[in-house]
């Protein structure tokens, strides 16, 4: 499938649920009672497949990028725990996204956080200025997974970590579920092999590369959930 046929379908099945607020997702949250209810309405769309935040260990003062950020529910948890002294970004490729989560910003009074349009290939962030990369069931969307990972390395300072929550497959998916548009948009037949994944965050630079938690994934026998942690 091309590219930039991938991307236009991708973009619009996400602005599809930016303004339906229905998703495909089949997954599970895995956050908790006291993290759903301390967001704006509206800004989980149950789009993850995990919870970077919880693996992230961030802490007072840090800077945090969020990828895909969607309607900034994963934003919004790191803006707690980073505070009035950190700052978090968020970049979604999806405008009607962007909309989203800057109305549930105003909503919530976020001010350490904002939401910037561009793609996860080729983040609209400068070099070296992030603490931590977190991202929650969106790489597996991206036609070119070697760019992100290597932008955010980029982006990271030294020492900085990723810590991100993807799908992964365990094995082969049938012909006819990975050609199919909506399993794409749905996270699953964009998905690559769960060893190919790991080689293209080592090949990015990253080292201490490894997997925190590993779930099946209940939509297909053939995908696996994953949180995986690396440090620049």
């Amino acid at each position: 499938m091309d590219k930039n046929k991938i991307k236009k379908m991708v973009r619009d099945g996400y602005a599809e649920i930016a303004r339906t607020g229905n998703s495909c997702c089949s997954c599970s949250s895995g956050y908790s009672d006291a993290e759903m209810g301390s967001v704006p309405e509206g800004a989980n769309l149950g789009l993850g497949c995990g919870n970077p935040v919880a693996i992230a260990s961030l802490k007072e003062g840090e800077a945090v990028l969020d990828l895909g950020s969607g309607a900034g529910f994963d934003s919004f948890l790191a803006s707690r725990r980073v505070g009035a002294a950190g700052r978090v970004i968020g970049v979604d490729m999806t405008p009607e996204m962007i909309e989203k989560a800057g109305r549930n910003a105003a909503k919530g009074s976020y001010k350490n956080v904002e939401f910037r349009l561009g793609e996860i290939e080729k983040l609209p962030v400068e070099d070296g200025c992030i603490d931590a990369v977190i991202s929650n069931c969106v790489i597996n969307l991206s036609p070119d997974k070697e760019s992100v990972f290597r932008e955010a390395f980029r982006v990271l300072k030294p020492g900085g970590r990723m810590m991100i929550s993807d799908l992964v497959l365990v094995k082969d998916l049938p012909p006819d579920k990975k050609e199919s548009a909506k399993a794409y948009v749905g996270c699953i037949s964009g998905a690559i092999n769960k060893d190919e994944y790991l080689s293209l965050i080592r090949r990015a630079g990253f080292r201490d590369v490894r997997i925190e938690k590993e779930a099946g994934y209940p939509a297909d026998d053939s995908v696996a959930s994953i949180c995986v942690r690396a440090v620049k």
